[in-house]
């Protein structure tokens, strides 16, 4: 999943739905930089945390 984020994909964060849909706005050495509707940009280290692609939107 490191490599296959790219700008303009969305995702949803599993832990912390409340945050909403968002939008990977970067991913640079697996730490990307996500705009979430109700949390804005958000910087993940996808070590840590698994985003989930959203296809429905």
């Amino acid at each position: 999943m490191l490599s296959l984020l790219e700008p303009g994909m969305l995702v949803r964060h599993p832990g912390q739905p409340d945050w909403g849909l968002g939008q990977v706005q970067s991913n640079v050495g697996g730490r990307v930089t996500v705009n979430f509707e109700h949390a804005g940009k958000v910087v993940i280290d996808l070590r840590q945390v698994v985003l989930t692609r959203d296809y429905s939107s």
